[in-house]
């Protein structure tokens, strides 16, 4: 009876403290906001990638608007030839010079053999995908050059080709069955997925949870119903559950939604029940800390100054050791928990040793929470 009482009371307060949530507009607008963040993101690493691969422009079609200007006297010659097998555009001009006219408005690169035989390119820099066409471009000198010292050595052109292509390399795809659909084939875009933008997507919820709990603290008091709060037949367990239940369980269905989406972009997210545990346990650090601010101050601008630079330092913390390459620190990092969620999202395979590494964190999140009961405790004590 006495459990049953103490359920309801606090499933009374959550049902409060969920209709606030549920009525505050920018909350609202924040969760949808944070769909165009993912589409957002997923877009510019998928942008960067095949600008960043010239294979991936290949596939997409985008190399061929790369057009690159030749003088007329290089029509049909092999370094034509190389050049458009790289899937490049040629534009062909009656000189050099009225090729270079147009650099950096219709071409982004001018090719031309020097009088010495020695071929040289000119390239816009100011073009996104210089760094593109530069490749492709060496790619076709280089095979060129070797041309010319091969036919220069005696060998004809057939011989040539069978030196400059020796190996037809053919590969065979096994276990086809278990492929990850993944958006693009890009070693650039899976590490930037999931080395950076699924961690931070999954925890943005909790971000914002840490902000909204504060503010209802805080509200409390600037609304004078905190000491009303503190007087109800209710222990400082039972308030801070009522209090953190709602905006806990929002954040985690956030975070669960968000998976799903991404995987609708064709971003899979493997072990999703050991993300959920993770994600759980960090929301619980999360909201400790939003409440443990909110007990030390009185007002919502602080309590939104004080929130925000904790947020900054928990960035640094969490999010640094993600693009930091150290065989010194690399034990340290392994106990960070966006790693943590790193290994767990980009692989079906769980390791024996990641249960282990997930200890501190899991104990760490939940000493936080614990504290910050014993913190609300005390005030609760002055304040009565």
């Amino acid at each position: 009876m006495k459990i049953s009482n103490t359920i309801s009371k606090i499933m009374a307060l959550s049902r409060k403290e969920a209709r606030d949530i549920l009525q505050n507009k920018i909350y609202i607008l924040v969760v949808f906001v944070q769909i165009f963040i993912i589409m957002g993101a997923v877009g510019l690493v998928a942008v960067a990638a095949v600008a960043s691969d010239p294979t991936l422009m290949d596939q997409v079609g985008i190399t061929s608007a790369l057009n690159v200007g030749l003088p007329e006297d290089l029509n049909g010659s092999t370094l034509a030839q190389y050049l458009e097998d790289e899937k490049l555009t040629l534009n062909y001009y009656n000189t050099t010079e009225e090729a270079q006219k147009f650099l950096g408005n219709k071409l982004v690169a001018v090719v031309h053999v020097s009088s010495s035989g020695e071929v040289v390119a000119q390239l816009d820099y100011s073009n996104a995908f210089y760094p593109v066409a530069s490749a492709k471009i060496n790619n076709a000198v280089e095979k060129f050059n070797i041309e010319q010292r091969l036919k220069n050595a005696g060998l004809n052109q057939s011989e040539v080709n069978i030196i400059q292509n020796p190996v037809n390399l053919e590969i065979i795809k096994i276990n086809q069955n278990n492929e990850a659909k993944i958006l693009l084939d890009s070693s650039y875009f899976v590490e930037l997925i999931y080395g950076f933008i699924i961690p931070f997507i999954l925890l943005l919820p909790f971000f914002l949870a840490s902000n909204i709990v504060t503010d209802s603290v805080v509200g409390e008091k600037e609304r004078k119903t905190f000491e009303v709060l503190l007087m109800t037949p209710m222990s400082s367990y039972m308030i801070i559950i009522g209090k953190t239940l709602p905006i806990l369980f929002f954040s985690l269905i956030q975070s669960m939604i968000w998976m799903g989406f991404l995987d609708l972009l064709r971003v899979p997210i493997y072990n999703p029940a050991l993300l959920f545990l993770v994600l759980f346990f960090l929301g619980l650090g999360f909201i400790g800390v939003g409440i443990f601010i909110s007990m030390l101050v009185d007002s919502t601008k602080e309590a939104n100054s004080a929130i925000t630079l904790v947020l900054v330092f928990a960035t640094f913390i969490l999010f640094i050791p993600l693009f930091i390459k150290s065989d010194i620190f690399q034990g340290v990092f392994n106990f960070i928990p966006t790693v943590l969620m790193v290994k767990l999202a980009s692989s079906p395979i769980i390791k024996p040793e990641i249960m282990l590494y997930l200890l501190p964190t899991l104990v760490i999140s939940f000493l936080i929470f614990i504290g910050t009961v014993r913190s609300f405790k005390h005030e609760r004590a002055i304040r009565l």
